[in-house]
């Protein structure tokens, strides 16, 4: 008897936790329902207030999306910029996310040429391709192709076995190899978070972290950069081959 009413206990307290989180996802759902009518409705301050207030609550790359449209709609190039790279950073395939931002990135006004090497850049957008989990696993799974061919090639008696073992095995661990970097290159990214946006309209970029130093170049609003180094309030920025030291008040980390 004591049991059953332990068991008795143990299932409603599962009962009770489902029922929360029924009530919960219901009105985030609400929530969402409510933000996206009022960007329909072109109330975009009202939709950005209830999308951020999700987002608080639980990063999700729709609703990254949704707040980069209704920051747009506001005006907002930067933070439209930061939420739809942040959408990406979540969903890296996510195609909608990527027009928009190639659409708002084409509007910022920046004299800075890019002057990066083809093969850095080719690389980062493999990278991209795929979230860091994605990678693991591909990481993974080529690692044990890798052993199979290995203990094929070992145990096999016909030499064409033995020759297609061998190979397989080299290559996947290669590839397991790859695919392990671009994972640790992501994982490093989104736990370092050097990549920043300009989120004020013009900044002059200086040689030194001081206001006394020179000016070396301009930044615009919605430019993206690179953190190289933090002084207190003062960061060491990069954009193409031009480095200098803006203020971290200037941009917002993505």
């Amino acid at each position: 008897m004591i049991k059953f009413r332990v068991e008795s206990l143990e299932f409603r307290g599962l009962c009770l936790a489902a029922t929360l989180l029924l009530c919960t996802f219901s009105y985030a759902q609400s929530d969402f329902e409510a933000a996206n009518a009022a960007y329909a409705d072109g109330r975009y301050d009202e939709a950005a207030t209830i999308y951020q207030s999700l987002l608080d609550e639980q990063p999700n790359a729709t609703l990254y999306y949704n707040l980069g449209n209704a920051r747009f709609k506001q005006g907002e190039l930067a933070q439209a910029i930061l939420s739809y790279e942040r959408a990406l950073r979540l969903k890296p395939n996510y195609k909608d996310a990527k027009y928009n931002l190639a659409f708002a990135q084409s509007r910022i006004v920046d004299n800075i040429p890019e002057q990066d090497f083809f093969l850095s850049s080719w690389a980062r957008t493999v990278r991209n391709q795929l979230s860091e989990r994605t990678w693991i696993r591909s990481s993974i799974a080529l690692f044990i192709l890798a052993l199979a061919g290995l203990l094929l090639f070992l145990l096999g008696r016909a030499m064409w076995v033995r020759k297609t073992a061998f190979h397989t095995a080299w290559i996947a661990l290669l590839f397991s190899l790859v695919t392990g970097l671009n994972a640790a290159s992501l994982h490093n990214r989104d736990t370092l978070r050097n990549e920043a946006i300009i989120t004020q309209g013009v900044v002059n970029a200086k040689s030194s972290p001081d206001r006394s130093g020179t000016d070396l170049f301009t930044l615009h609003e919605g430019t993206k950069v690179s953190i190289r180094e933090t002084i207190g309030e003062w960061v060491n920025v990069r954009v193409g081959s031009n480095e200098g030291w803006i203020r971290s008040s200037n941009l917002e980390r993505i």
